[in-house]
């Protein structure tokens, strides 16, 4: 069954009628909570007074970063001294309402402020306490500093991708965040997990995710390769084929898919070919494979070339840019991107990838200005006229 936006408005979020608080910062932890926001959660964001970190990264309009919206809509913002004892007890009378708490501090920074899960569950025994770090809230390394490029060079990941880079033995610079976002979601499955075992014993708990174990969970080949080496390929089994204007990956993953292959580029025997007749030999013989197939592609433009694969079944693509893949027509058609809107204006976010027939799965609309929900939550959390003053004031010092 589709869901279409105006099947949607009937609809709620799943996780509708729970209260999250948001200790995090940068990507990992407001991945999560965002994800939680998505699924229908109230998310509160907790932030020291000069605002979170990624509220000045770039692209930034009138004062607005996107890169903090998209990570952040559709959540409230509460601004609080962390350091005073008066943003303590805020945060102390607002657990007792929460349901979720998510937190990415360096692990003993939430126990030296008496936040630590410890503290908290004993005011609220049903509170599902997750904590995100770079290698685990113990160990060895537990103390470590740890920022997702650490985490890709620390997990193996960043020598194991270039050993598929032949001729190359410098490791690649690191600019997309996979440690972030992986651990993110890691961190949102392991909420959900713990919200339906509360529902059978009424009973919170503390889940510590690692960057460094989701990081790992990407090198599933190589955790094996690691303990029993394997004979590596000629050449890499997954890469760019060169056509006439430009490269096309092809995904050769079965036998169907190698048929389909030979068939299309001219050399239907090759199935028989004792060469490549077995996945074994196709394997030990993938760069003579990948030669023939080049052989064919460099005579058609990526077009045509793409043209005759999907005729045939066979899995590729063209190499898109972001922004070109952010046009295909079949997002349009899912409905992939929200339009959001701060103080800055309107721009896209992405909606999470996945769609649930009985459920509202969809970014917030709006991203918060820094603090705009504080007197409104500590009324609610039944801070006096007074004391809401007085934090109010200190803040505006601050400022």
């Amino acid at each position: 069954m589709t869901i279409t936006k105006n099947d949607e408005g009937h609809l709620t979020g799943c996780l509708a009628g729970l209260r999250v608080l948001d200790f995090s910062t940068t990507i990992a932890g407001p991945h999560c909570a965002r994800m939680l926001a998505d699924m229908g959660a109230e998310v509160i964001k907790i932030e020291a007074v000069e605002g979170e970190t990624m509220r000045s990264r770039p692209p930034v309009r009138n004062g607005y970063s996107t890169a903090f919206g998209q990570l952040n809509a559709g959540k409230k913002s509460l601004v609080l001294d962390l350091k005073s004892p008066e943003g303590i007890e805020a945060v102390r009378r607002l657990v007792a309402s929460a349901d979720i708490l998510v937190e990415n501090f360096r692990p003993g920074v939430m126990r030296r402020l008496r936040l630590d899960y410890d503290a908290l569950h004993q005011l609220n025994e049903r509170l599902i306490y997750c904590s995100i770090s770079g290698y685990g809230q113990n160990g060895p390394s537990a103390e470590l500093p740890a920022y997702a490029p650490v985490i890709h060079a620390a997990s193996g990941y960043d020598m194991a991708h270039l050993a598929y880079q032949p001729g190359r033995e410098r490791p690649d610079y690191c600019g997309i965040y996979h440690a972030d976002v992986l651990t993110g979601v890691y961190a949102f499955g392991a909420i959900s997990a713990a919200l339906y075992q509360r529902s059978q014993t009424g009973r919170g708990q503390h889940i510590d995710v690692s960057m460094l174990e989701s990081m790992l969970s990407l090198t599933l080949n190589e955790v094996q390769w690691s303990q029993f080496p394997v004979k590596q390929t000629s050449r890499p089994l997954f890469g760019p084929i060169e056509t006439a204007d430009g490269y096309v990956m092809v995904a050769v993953a079965s036998e169907k898919t190698f048929q389909s292959l030979v068939k299309v580029i001219g050399h239907p025997e090759w199935v028989g070919d004792p060469r490549f007749a077995l996945y074994a030999d196709r394997r030990n013989n993938w760069a003579d494979l990948m030669d023939g197939v080049e052989a064919w592609s460099r005579t058609v433009t990526t077009e045509q070339c793409l043209a005759e694969l999907n005729k045939e079944g066979v899995p590729s693509s063209a190499y898109r840019t972001v922004a070109q893949a952010l046009a295909d027509p079949q997002l349009a058609h899912r409905g992939a991107l929200a339009e959001v809107e701060d103080g800055g204006g309107a721009f896209k976010v992405l909606n999470l990838p996945f769609r649930m027939s009985g459920a509202r799965v969809a970014a917030g609309r709006r991203i918060a200005a820094l603090g705009e929900h504080t007197s409104l939550l500590l009324q609610e959390a039944g801070l006096s006229e007074q004391k809401i003053a007085a934090l109010s004031g200190k803040q505006a010092a601050a400022e």
